[in-house]
């Protein structure tokens, strides 16, 4: 390999398609549906892409060095093009993740909640609970038919964004939820009680975001799943207790 060879080094299409071949297959052996093998690495895409817009538009905004105002209003242009044009290949890019099929309902439609976004959200709590109380043994069965309900209440776009959805609801809610679990959650001074269940389930942190953001829509979602009316009702006035 000469020295050109050793510098920036990128990887082509092929690559790429063949990593890309590689995970779909070992993800089909480990028993992963096609389709949600396929969203999840679109989402990774899309990911990547969104970072490269943010990257480039925070660092585009001040030319390198002091060589004139005329070269930095053409840096600016540049990058300001480069960071649209990325911008734009992030937006296809989840909207095609989010497409599992290009024929069905549109990204901002609420289609039939899928087990392997289910699994995403069970992903995206757990972390969060842990930061709060302990693991539970609700039935995990429940979690399924309460993390269903939760996402029922969204569009495809924003179940993939939903990860990210309650990490900000956590941080900025973090000194209240301290208290809801310290008082209702596992080892709280409240003993377990049916009214309360929930709070010892990491979908309580999702069941209360989704009781902010849309609680009609929540409810409506709960009554279908014929999940009992008095968890939502005990966790609502455990919440309102720590205001």
């Amino acid at each position: 390999m000469n020295a050109a060879g050793e510098g920036r080094q990128q990887l082509d299409a092929v690559s790429v398609l063949n990593a890309k071949q590689t995970l779909l297959q070992l993800l089909a052996r480990a028993g992963v549906y096609s389709g949600d093998a396929e969203e999840l690495i679109g989402l990774v895409e899309a990911g990547a892409l969104s970072l490269a817009h943010r990257e480039v538009d925070r660092s585009g905004r001040r030319a390198p060095g002091d060589k004139g105002e005329l070269y930095e209003s053409g840096w600016l242009d540049g990058t300001q093009a480069v960071a649209d044009e990325l911008a734009g290949l992030a937006t296809r890019a989840l909207r095609h993740a989010v497409a599992s099929d290009p024929s069905g309902p549109s990204p901002d439609a609420s289609p039939p909640v899928r087990k392997m976004q289910v699994e995403r959200a069970k992903v995206a709590v757990l972390p969060l609970y842990l930061s709060f109380s302990t693991v539970s043994d609700l039935d995990p069965e429940v979690s399924d038919q309460v993390l269903t309900a939760v996402l029922g209440t969204m569009t495809s776009r924003q179940r993939a964004a939903y990860a990210g959805v309650l990490t900000e609801y956590a941080s900025v809610n973090r000194v209240r939820l301290e208290r809801l679990y310290a008082r209702y959650g596992p080892g709280g001074t409240i003993a377990i009680h049916g009214r309360y269940s929930l709070v010892h389930s990491p979908t309580s942190v999702a069941v209360l975001e989704r009781l902010a953001a849309a609680p009609e829509r929540l409810r409506e979602e709960w009554d279908a799943a014929e999940l009992p009316p008095a968890w939502l009702e005990g966790l609502t006035m455990a919440w309102a207790s720590t205001a």
